[in-house]
């Protein structure tokens, strides 16, 4: 008699309690379909810094700038918050003045107008505020006072030197991927920084060419040094290994007036600017060919007027793959599209022409792009590009910990390394 009563208690507690769902893990998104040109990088006017990640050292003198367009003739309200984020990308556990010596809820004011172009845009720029604490961040972007109202969520991390990180790229030691994949070995030196139960509180990410989709996660040491304070991450099972890729194709869309590199016609009519690129083919049965990349990002740069942020054009790009048509539609990936995740990435076919092709809607610039088939693993890039052991990659190590008791994942560490560094 006593079960009714029993499963009535845990109705009501459930109730009580809301829908059980997961934690929401944050992400590079934009919601608005005006909102164009999305980069956060540290403040600099060299066009490099465009490319650059947007990681910065605790306490250091140079902030993260925000750049974004609103294709809009109008101003609107836009304000900014920062979100503290475990390593998993999930919210943590700290409150805004833990890590925040302001009000978090920012005014962006800083705008200019478009000059002269067709398709008319409002520019905004924004300072990132300074943090007290290391970690992952999200900076939201919402419209009004409405945090409901998202038009953009941006990530970035705050690091401090408190471990040290040496990485190599090496052959990988499983036979079969030695022509195909770089192995990224790691040793962490804590003599800086004690470390409790580092099995258990530690977390090593690393990430190639700045994407999150396919960054390894959770690696554990194969050895622990503790005469020397050193944690060694040197696998032999293949865990640590990613796809090495090919360089990556690229547009030229510094001019309109003429065409840049790839870019087979263009055409400039009253109110907007039209181009179409050059035919790509698949590379799988091509040797691997050495030339100068942007590892996948994209820099906003005019050659034909002196302010690249104001003056330059948006340009409707319409990219060209000649395939036969296949089962599932291919995508165009790299910062251009997401990776992948902006709508328009998605190929659609043209049966007359025999080509796939997408149109992207893009501020004058150099971008690099590649083309992938999306499965159950994520992005098989190598039907389209294939894969050489000899490709210039960029690659990020975070190195994450948890102190007992502590309700937030700490950075303590990073690094990045390019031994075969080839930057346009």
């Amino acid at each position: 008699m006593k079960y009714p009563l029993i499963k009535l208690v845990i109705v009501f507690i459930l109730v009580a309690m809301g829908p059980l769902s997961a934690q929401e893990i944050h992400e590079d998104r934009v919601y608005d379909e005006n909102i164009r040109t999305v980069q956060l990088y540290p403040s600099s006017t060299e066009f490099s810094a465009q490319m650059t990640t947007p990681v910065i050292p605790l306490g250091g003198t140079t902030p993260l700038e925000l750049h974004f367009d609103d294709i809009a003739f109008e101003t609107d309200r836009y304000l900014a918050k920062i979100i503290h984020c475990n390593a998993d990308w999930t919210t943590s556990g700290l409150k805004d003045p833990d890590f925040l010596s302001q009000f978090n809820e920012f005014n962006i004011n800083s705008y200019d107008y478009g000059i002269n172009t067709r398709i008319p845009y409002i520019h905004y720029t924004f300072e990132v505020p300074s943090v007290k604490r290391s970690g992952n961040y999200l900076l939201k972007v919402y419209r009004g006072r409405n945090e409901e109202d998202v038009i953009f969520t941006k990530r970035f991390m705050v690091y401090q030197n408190q471990v040290g990180i040496g990485a190599e790229v090496v052959p990988p030691s499983l036979n079969e991927d030695r022509r195909t994949s770089q192995q990224i070995n790691i040793n962490v030196g804590y003599s800086q920084r004690e470390l409790i139960d580092p099995l258990n509180n530690t977390l090593v990410v690393i990430r190639q060419n700045q994407r999150w989709d396919n960054a390894i996660y959770g690696l554990r040491f194969t050895n622990i040094r503790d005469d020397i304070k050193q944690l060694q991450y040197q696998l032999f099972d293949g865990s640590n290994t990613f796809p090495a890729g090919n360089e990556f194709r690229f547009v030229d869309l510094r001019f309109v007036r003429t065409r840049g590199r790839n870019i087979s016609s263009v055409s400039m009519e009253e109110d907007v600017v039209f181009a179409e690129a050059a035919i790509d083919k698949g590379r799988n049965a091509l040797a691997y060919l050495e030339y100068l990349d942007l590892n996948g990002q994209f820099g906003i740069f005019n050659m034909e007027r002196q302010n690249h942020l104001l003056e330059s054009e948006y340009v409707l790009l319409t990219l060209n793959l000649e395939s036969p048509e296949l089962p599932s539609p291919p995508y165009v990936l790299g910062a251009l599209t997401n990776w992948g995740k902006d709508p328009e990435a998605k190929m659609v076919y043209d049966k007359k022409r025999g080509l796939y092709q997408a149109s992207l809607f893009l501020k004058q610039g150099w971008y690099d792009y590649q083309y992938g088939l999306k499965g159950a693993a994520g992005w098989n890039m190598a039907a389209f590009e294939d894969n050489h052991f000899q490709t210039e990659n960029e690659y990020e190590i975070f190195f994450y910990y948890r102190a007992m008791g502590s309700r937030y994942d700490e950075l303590i560490g990073y690094t990045v390394i390019n031994p075969n560094k080839r930057r346009f």
